[in-house]
């Protein structure tokens, strides 16, 4: 018997400096409506879904710069967002801008993503861990990518939790793009690994790669759904933000590193698919049976020690 999960990526188009939390909620709530007509069980958001982009900035006034943070969750101004999910029967993944106040007594914050039950409870809890960018400003760029300066690095390792029928891993943005992100989830048997993100079209260091940017980023969660058994929803923020184009090409991807379904707009959208869980057996039990493949003595990488 298929265990099968009805998953929407939402995708967002830009999100103005000026966009209110209670605006942005309304437009995440409207997908999830769609969503929901289509038959989703689970809704996946972006990366930051709550805001616009604030790392683009370079901010020296913290009061300023936590008005972009979120000191618990829900909020005031996100608890609509559990309303609408109890309401539709839905659960929902989305990121945001975390704020904690550790045992310690310091503050600390986090680029975070959570995925959440119907009845609004949170099932599993990320803290981004490969933080791209830089921490100072720098010029030359025609804008800052400082989630160095804002975020510290994520505290959580890779967690996954069984839920919804299966067994749930995350991670974001760049970390899709390291393999040992999507292994330490493999390794734990994760059948489904949801990563929300906000990629500009120009990279400033390497230019010359920016045609490259939508092919690097389906071949990055392809090359990690295929090599580790797991469905993977890949959503994303796009269009032209402040001044800074992102890409979109959000998607759904089978185990077998396929798209399912892919986004073709650059704005708000919602995409479905049916994802059967147990078909990540076809790859974990068979070419990346790990147990069964992975004899890496065999091949000299381990050294014997003479006691």
């Amino acid at each position: 018997m298929s265990r099968s999960l009805m998953i929407a990526a939402a995708q967002m188009g830009p999100i103005l400096r000026t966009e209110s939390r209670t605006a942005v909620v309304r437009r995440m709530i409207l997908l999830m409506e769609k969503a929901a007509a289509r038959g989703a069980e689970l809704v996946v958001f972006p990366e930051l879904a709550l805001t616009s982009f604030f790392p683009r900035w370079y901010l020296e006034d913290q009061d300023e710069i936590d008005t972009f943070f979120e000191s618990r969750m829900p909020s005031e101004e996100t608890l609509p967002l559990f309303d609408a999910a109890a309401r539709l029967g839905l659960s929902f993944s989305f990121g945001y801008a975390e704020k904690i106040r550790a045992r310690d007594g310091k503050t600390r914050r986090f680029n975070t993503s959570v995925v959440v039950s119907a009845e609004g409870e949170i099932l599993l809890k990320y803290r981004k861990i490969h933080l791209p960018g830089h921490r100072e400003a720098e010029d030359w760029r025609p804008f800052q990518h400082l989630e160095k300066r804002y975020f510290e690095v994520g505290n959580l390792g890779f967690p996954v939790t069984d839920a919804l029928g299966g067994r749930i891993g995350m991670c974001i943005c760049n970390d899709r793009r390291w393999p040992e992100t999507f292994r330490i989830l493999g390794l734990q048997k994760a059948e489904l690994v949801l990563t929300g993100y906000n990629t500009p079209v120009h990279y400033p260091p390497a230019p010359a790669h920016d045609h490259l940017q939508d092919f690097h980023n389906h071949l990055s969660m392809q090359a990690g759904a295929y090599q580790n058994g797991t469905w993977v929803v890949g959503v994303a923020k796009a269009g032209r933000e402040e001044g800074c184009d992102l890409i979109g090409g959000s998607c759904i991807i089978a185990p077998t590193g396929e798209i399912a379904a892919q986004c073709v707009t650059l704005g708000d959208e919602v995409i479905v698919a049916e994802c059967d869980l147990d078909r990540c057996r076809e790859i974990q039990d068979n070419i990346f049976n790990f147990a069964e493949h992975r004899q890496p003595d065999q091949y000299g990488l381990l050294v014997e020690t003479t006691p």
